[in-house]
């Protein structure tokens, strides 16, 4: 069993916040039907490579994983009405509008919940449903830019940097998400109401302002770049090797500093007073150091050392890791549509022990169930396709 059997959720959203967090709701057992135009360009769905045999991209594979899969036209009345007959049978609305396209449809939260008043309602945008900004496009490099991280990150000299991820999209939209529902369906469990929920993805990363944020409004400085302890202004920093790859140092306490020390012998600094009278020395003293030993060499030097060093690894190396292999991280997941492959898909970072998380399926090409589910509301294949 697994914690949201018997839980259906209407899913009409695209790009990665939604699709990221709805997927998560499937794994944690929840029935998702995925609602999409047929005539909407989606950059999950285009993204390459597409799987042989499979009709979807790898994207696609992974984000629809444990979905179902329709079309629909919702500027059709048609399209509208089969949706407000799904309702009555579903638990959940995720939607990744602007604010007032779903209330254009008659697919708003008060339409919605006047059919079903214990719909739990979620929906996902750039900077929320109300403000100023409200109507604004954007994408995660935007959210990072106006929450005040990407004015800390990076080089001095080089601005702020890249990561090659969506920061704001996965760890600040689908995650808030994920928790607002299920924070809603345990209160719908107490009390039989269901709720609005506004997630605001530059809302979700103010709070990964973290410690300088907090220090801040305190009465401190307003970070800039290279100058503060966790983003090099210190020692916490990635090194160059000799052979062109890179090591993490993340040695902030006393005893991790020590070891460090250690491992790159220079034993004199153990006690750490050198940290505190000659940081950028000391900095300048690392950065040469490791440039005189491969990244191999350096594994081997601080595998024995509790030291908080670490390779630079790429993706083709983070899938063979060991440690991520004993954690099942790195699932085998059957594909539809094929004579029973698989394909390994970067797996749920949630494990709980009475109740663990199942990949069903990899997803299945756009629109796929679009017959199967309208038919079973009683709709002929004539209506369907004009629904379509």
């Amino acid at each position: 069993m697994t914690p949201l059997d018997g839980y259906k959720v209407l899913d009409f959203t695209t790009l990665l916040p939604g699709p990221y967090a709805t997927m998560t709701l499937a794994d944690l057992g929840a029935e998702v039907l995925k609602i999409s135009s047929k005539d909407k360009y989606d950059l999950v769905v285009n993204w390459p490579p597409v799987i042989e045999g499979a009709q979807v991209t790898g994207a696609q594979a992974w984000l629809g994983r444990g979905k179902k899969t329709i079309h629909l036209n919702l500027k059709k009345p048609a399209a509208v009405e089969a949706v407000r007959k799904l309702i009555m049978d579903y638990d959940i609305i995720v939607e990744q509008f602007r604010p007032g396209v779903m209330e254009k449809f008659g697919l708003s939260y008060e339409q919605l919940r006047a059919i079903n008043p214990r719909i739990i309602y979620c929906s996902i945008t750039g900077y929320g449903q109300n403000g100023p900004l409200a109507m604004r496009a954007g994408h995660d490099i935007n959210y990072m830019a106006r929450a005040g991280i990407a004015a800390s990150a990076g080089r001095k000299e080089g601005g702020p940097s890249l990561y090659n991820f969506q920061i704001a999209d996965v760890a600040g939209g689908s995650m808030n998400a994920v928790v607002s529902i299920l924070a809603a369906v345990i209160y719908r469990e107490r009390t039989g109401m269901g709720q609005n929920i506004d997630v605001s993805m530059q809302d979700s990363i103010i709070p990964f302002n973290s410690m300088d944020g907090a220090s801040r409004f305190a009465g401190g400085s307003v970070p800039a770049r290279e100058s503060g302890l966790l983003n090099g202004g210190g020692i916490y920093d990635f090194y160059q090797t000799a052979d062109g790859g890179y090591m993490s140092v993340g040695a902030l306490e006393p005893k991790f500093w020590a070891a460090l020390s250690d491992g790159v012998g220079h034993p004199e600094w153990r006690d750490g007073k050198i940290l505190r009278t000659d940081t950028l020395g000391v900095k300048r003293e690392l950065t040469r150091i490791f440039r005189t030993k491969t990244r191999a060499e350096w594994t081997e030097v601080f595998a024995g050392l509790d030291a908080c060093v670490e390779p630079v690894m790429d993706l083709d190396e983070v899938a063979r890791d060991e440690h991520l292999r004993s954690r099942g991280m790195w699932p085998s997941v059957p594909i539809p549509l094929t004579n029973g492959q698989s394909i390994t898909q970067m797996g749920s970072p949630i494990h709980l022990s009475e109740s663990p998380v199942q990949y069903r399926h990899a997803g299945y090409p756009e629109g796929y169930h679009t017959f199967e589910i309208l038919r079973g509301l009683g709709y002929s294949d004539a209506e369907i396709e004009q629904m379509i």
